[in-house]
C-alpha cells in the first residue's frame, strides 16, 4: 500500500471526485463541487511529499515531470478505485491533481442523458462533440455513449486518451484502448494510424490543437464515426472554435468539412444539487441537418438558436432550457441556475432579494 493511499481512501469514503496536493498547503478534497482541507492533516513539504507522489509513478515519468513540470497518468489503488492523476509544478514547489475515476460505467438513464443522444450511437460516421468547462462530465458522458455503442452493435471502436480513464470490456464491440504518450505518441498520431487499423468508431480524448481537429474532421470525412470533446459550453461557440483553430486562409475549406461531417453537439455542465447530496448535468443538444450545414458554411452561427428552436420535437434543446427545467424541478438553487445559465436576463427575475447584488454583479461581469 502507498502512502498516499490513506488520502485516496478518504477521498472515496466522503463520495469525494477529486483530491488536491500541493507543497505549502494540507490536502484538500473537493467533494460535491466544494473545496475543503481534510481536517487534522499537516502541511505537505519537502522530500516527504515528493517521495509520495513518486510511489505511484513509473520512475522515469517522473525523473521527466521533474524536468518539464507537467505529467498525466492514470493509476488503479485497487479494483474498485481508478484515479486520473496530473502532476504539476506551483509557486512553493511540487502539486499535483487527482480524480476519481468511478469503476463501473453509468448508463446514459442513470446519468439523466437526454435520450436523444442515443441516435449517435446509431450513426455510421461523422463527428459528434461532447462539450463543456473541465470537470463538466464529458468522460463520463461519452463512456457511457461507448459503452451503450458495446452493448448493442458489433463494431472496431478505438479511443485515444490522455490518460485512459474508464476501462472498457469488450461485449458486442471490438475495443481498443490507447494511451498517450504510452501506446501512441499524440493525439494526431494515434489519429493517423486508426486509418489502417479497421476502425469504425474513434474516439479523441482531447481535439485541442489545430493538427488534431483538421484530422478528426478528415477521418470524419472518410467514413468514421468520430467522438471528440472540446471546452466550450454551448453548440454556437463550439462550432465557432473548431473553425477559428485554422489558418484565416484555411476557414473557408474548414467550413466546408465541417458542414460536411458534423452529427451534432452536446454541451455540458454540472449543477449542485439543493434537494440532495450530489449534483445534477444539464445539456444543450444539436443536431446537424441541411439547415446547420448552410448556416457553418455561410458562418452565421448566431441562427443556430432558430435550429435549435425549430428542432425540439426532434430532441434538440438549449442549455438555458435544461437549466430551466432542474429549477423548476427544485433541484438547483434560483442562484445556481442564474450563475450557470447564458441568458441572465431570463433569470435573473426568479432571484430572491438577498441574491440580487450577486446576481447583478455576475451579469455585468459576464
Amino acid at each position: 500500500m502507498a502512502a498516499i493511499d490513506r488520502y485516496f481512501n478518504y477521498l472515496v469514503e466522503h463520495d469525494g471526485s477529486d483530491l488536491h496536493l500541493a507543497e505549502g498547503y494540507p490536502p484538500k478534497v473537493r467533494i460535491h463541487g466544494a473545496i475543503s482541507e481534510i481536517e487534522g492533516e499537516p502541511v505537505l513539504t519537502g522530500e516527504a511529499f515528493k517521495k509520495l507522489l513518486s510511489e505511484i509513478c513509473d520512475s522515469q515519468a517522473f525523473e521527466k515531470y521533474l524536468e518539464e513540470g507537467d505529467l498525466d497518468f492514470a493509476y488503479e489503488m485497487d479494483e474498485s478505485s481508478r484515479f486520473r492523476c496530473n502532476y504539476l509544478k506551483q509557486k512553493f514547489g511540487l502539486g499535483a491533481v487527482f480524480r476519481l475515476i468511478p469503476n463501473d460505467i453509468m448508463t446514459m438513464e442513470q446519468l439523466g442523458v437526454p435520450e436523444a443522444i442515443k441516435r449517435f450511437a446509431h450513426m455510421r460516421s461523422g463527428l459528434v462533440l461532447v462539450t463543456g468547462p473541465t470537470g463538466s462530465g464529458k468522460s463520463t458522458t461519452l463512456a457511457s455513449i461507448i459503452d451503450y455503442i458495446n452493448e448493442n452493435t458489433s463494431r472496431h471502436i478505438i479511443t485515444i486518451e490522455e490518460p485512459i480513464e474508464f476501462v472498457h470490456k469488450n461485449k458486442k464491440s471490438k475495443i481498443t484502448q490507447r494511451e498517450v504518450p504510452i501506446q501512441t505518441t499524440s493525439f494526431a498520431q494515434g489519429l493517423r494510424a486508426v486509418l489502417r487499423e479497421d476502425a469504425e468508431i474513434v474516439l479523441v480524448g482531447e481535439m485541442r490543437d489545430y493538427e488534431t481537429i483538421a484530422l478528426a474532421l478528415t477521418a470524419a470525412e472518410t467514413g468514421l464515426l468520430v467522438f471528440g470533446t472540446l471546452h466550450t459550453n454551448n453548440a454556437r461557440k463550439t462550432i465557432d472554435r473548431i473553425i477559428d483553430v485554422f489558418p484565416s486562409n484555411q476557414q473557408s475549406q474548414a467550413r466546408a468539412m465541417l458542414a460536411g461531417s458534423l452529427r451534432g453537439v452536446v454541451a455540458q455542465l454540472l449543477m449542485k444539487r439543493c434537494d440532495k447530496k450530489g449534483r445534477v448535468a444539464v445539456h444543450e443538444v444539436l443536431f446537424s441537418n441541411s439547415a446547420v450545414a448552410a448556416i457553418i458554411r455561410e458562418g452565421a452561427t448566431q441562427k443556430l438558436s432558430d435550429v435549435i428552436t425549430g428542432g425540439k420535437a426532434e430532441g434538440m434543446q438549449f442549455m438555458d432550457d435544461s437549466i430551466w427545467d432542474v429549477l423548476m424541478k427544485g433541484w438547483v438553487t434560483p442562484l445556481e441556475a442564474y450563475m450557470k445559465s447564458i441568458d441572465k436576463k431570463r433569470f435573473i427575475g426568479v432571484l430572491p432579494p438577498e441574491d440580487q447584488a450577486i446576481g447583478n454583479a455576475a451579469g455585468e461581469s459576464a
